[in-house]
């Protein structure tokens, strides 16, 4: 690990004068970096992927309150730890979705350190991206992507590029995706916005190195989630292993029915994407069928219209339609407002 200085923030305010007095002309993995919990930096920091010149730890600003907003919604704040989140009553009662997809991820152990605004941030898990020694566009723009020709059998088949085809990993994120959360973000001019998850990741084409809509000096303060959506929530999630695996494919699904017929319907998908993924053509195919084959089939189709895939990654749509199909007919026998916990399926 490459040496670094080390200050701890006392104040919002003054994590993000710090990171922009410092930051000037570096090299991207050697700017200053906010951390946390550090469950994801502090490995690519071992392995010299990151080579901050400074860490500024935030984890002591007071970001880890969940508060009721006036539109019947939750403001979280960003340094919530992953296992918190899950636990909280009203997660757990009217965004089960949200709780189940934290539930699957990482370790109990990485959930108590990991915090929701990390969790938004973490980088791919693509094998050559944990290779100094491999080239790869997300780690070094223009160096080349050794997984195209490599193993991929775990990475995108949505949204890639000719520069980068690896997934996002969160699984937390995909959760959010479907309830159209809203990150907040304070910028070193002092004022706030407000982005929808759906404009919050960028696309790979060609700056795969560049994942968010962040820019120098920015800190996510909070998480907004809108008022609960009413039906069935599951997250089901297909690894090589039950536990402590990412995602090969994953579904985030709410889902709402009347007399066998589905009349509301959210997805999202892991696994799959080089972001969160959601296509909302495939959830109006969905409502008002009764969930049967053939309109699984239409919606799965539209889903994928545009996937590249391979012999390594053709499995991926198959997997996808075979979880739907099950995560439909699952929530059609269950009652609206029934949650049924899930622990995931294993491959």
């Amino acid at each position: 690990m490459k040496t670094f200085d080390y200050q701890r923030a006392n104040s919002v305010d003054d994590a993000i004068k710090i990171a922009t007095l410092t930051e000037g002309d570096l090299a991207e993995a050697q700017r200053p970096f906010f951390i946390a919990g550090g469950t994801n930096l502090l490995d690519l920091m071992k392995l010299e992927i990151e080579q901050p010149t400074q860490l500024i730890d935030i984890s002591r600003l007071p970001l880890n309150t969940i508060e009721t907003t006036p539109e019947g919604g939750l403001k979280i704040g960003a340094m919530v730890s992953n296992s918190e989140l899950a636990a909280h009553p009203v997660i757990r009662q009217d965004y089960a979705v949200l709780a189940r997809a934290l539930l699957s991820g990482a370790s109990p152990q990485l959930r108590n350190k990991a915090s929701t605004g990390g969790n938004l941030l973490q980088r791919t898990r693509c094998y050559y991206f944990y290779q100094p020694d491999s080239p790869c566009n997300k780690r070094e723009p223009n160096s080349g992507c050794r997984a195209k020709a490599g193993l991929h059998q775990n990475l995108a088949i949505l949204g890639t590029s000719e520069q980068c085809i690896a997934t996002h990993p969160s699984d937390m994120a995909v959760a959010m995706r479907l309830l159209d959360a809203v990150i907040v973000i304070q910028q070193a001019d002092g004022q706030t916005r407000q982005v929808p998850i759906a404009e919050f990741y960028r696309l790979p084409e060609q700056t795969p190195h560049i994942e968010t809509c962040l820019n120098l000096g920015d800190l996510i303060t909070h998480i907004i989630l809108p008022p609960p959506l009413k039906g069935v929530h599951s997250y089901d999630k297909v690894r090589d292993r039950a536990s402590y695996a990412f995602a090969l494919v994953s579904v985030a699904a709410v889902i709402e029915h009347d007399n066998d017929t589905l009349t509301n319907v959210r997805l999202a998908f892991g696994g799959i994407g080089s972001q969160p993924w959601r296509n909302t053509d495939i959830e109006k195919i969905l409502i008002g069928s009764t969930g049967d084959a053939v309109s699984i089939e239409l919606a799965v189709a539209t889903l994928f219209k545009e996937a590249k895939t391979d012999e390594q990654t053709e499995y991926k749509t198959v997997l996808v339609q075979r979880l739907l199909h099950h995560v439909v007919q699952r929530a059609l026998q269950q009652p609206n407002q029934s949650s049924p916990l899930s622990s995931g399926v294993s491959a």
